[in-house]
């Protein structure tokens, strides 16, 4: 007999698209911030890894609050416009909020967090896409890390492996990258499973403001700040159209869940 079209499983495992309520929320806790921190940055991410973000959180929670969501979201929070600023010159900071980039609410010092960022930086494995820093090469030879049972995923991966008396070995010398040139996935895939990382997790500090001294900005860019945000209009509302501009900037990523 042949399967109903109607017999269908239906997973209970998705969840649903974080909606306004959930975006109206990310404003508010942006101006509980702004009232709270005297000190606020934005950050720009080289190689972001969520991760490594979580670590951040925890190691600052106790006197500071990192911020990364959608961009347009924290314009919002902050001000687009100087007549929606919540401070004096946090449109500045607004403008500042394209590509991969955070906001930092600290009570520590302007000149303490400057120098912080500019030591941080964490080692990580590249992904695709990621220009390889040097070039790798593997030796014919048994490859003795890997178990038997890694051999055809190795090879899957276009190594040239066999099995030599139950031991993964390399036929001839593989290039697994070259220096400059784009990884591919399977590449990626390699380098991570012989540890070689390559890419370095940063953030680097475009612009501040304080209380105390207003704004300042930390890489020159040529935005103009006499210009304000276009403006949609809505004020401090999330309306329908937000949902729209959620796909607009791939390197606008959903927000991490706050500790």
């Amino acid at each position: 007999m042949p399967r109903s079209k109607r017999d269908k499983k239906i997973s209970l495992t998705k969840t649903d698209r974080k909606g306004l309520a959930w975006k109206q929320q990310i404003i508010e806790d942006i101006r509980r911030c702004v009232e709270k921190y005297p000190n606020i940055f934005v950050f720009q991410v080289q190689n972001m890894r969520n991760n490594l973000l979580k670590d951040l959180r925890q190691e600052w929670k106790h006197n500071s609050r990192f911020i990364f969501g959608k961009n347009r979201i924290m314009q919002i929070g902050l001000g687009r416009t100087k007549a929606e600023e919540v401070e004096t010159d946090l449109s500045k900071l607004s403008k500042r909020l394209t590509g991969q980039v955070g906001l930092l609410f600290t009570e520590t010092g302007k000149k303490e967090v400057l120098e912080w960022a500019q030591n941080y930086w964490a080692v990580e494995y590249a992904r695709s896409g990621f220009r390889a820093t040097e070039t790798v090469v593997l030796p014919a030879g048994p490859l003795e890390e890997f178990a038997h049972s890694m051999e055809p995923h190795l090879r899957s991966l276009g190594m040239p492996t066999k099995l030599q008396k139950g031991i993964v070995t390399l036929v001839s010398d593989y290039t697994v990258c070259e220096e400059g040139k784009v990884l591919s996935p399977e590449q990626a895939r390699i380098l991570k499973l012989i540890a070689k990382p390559m890419a370095k997790f940063q953030l680097t500090m475009k612009c501040s403001w304080t209380k105390t001294d207003g704004f300042e900005l930390h890489v020159p860019d040529d935005i103009n700040d006499d210009e304000d945000i276009a403006d949609s209009g809505q004020g401090d509302e999330v309306d329908e159209e937000e949902e729209a501009m959620d796909q607009e900037d791939d390197s606008d990523e959903d927000e991490d869940d706050d500790e």
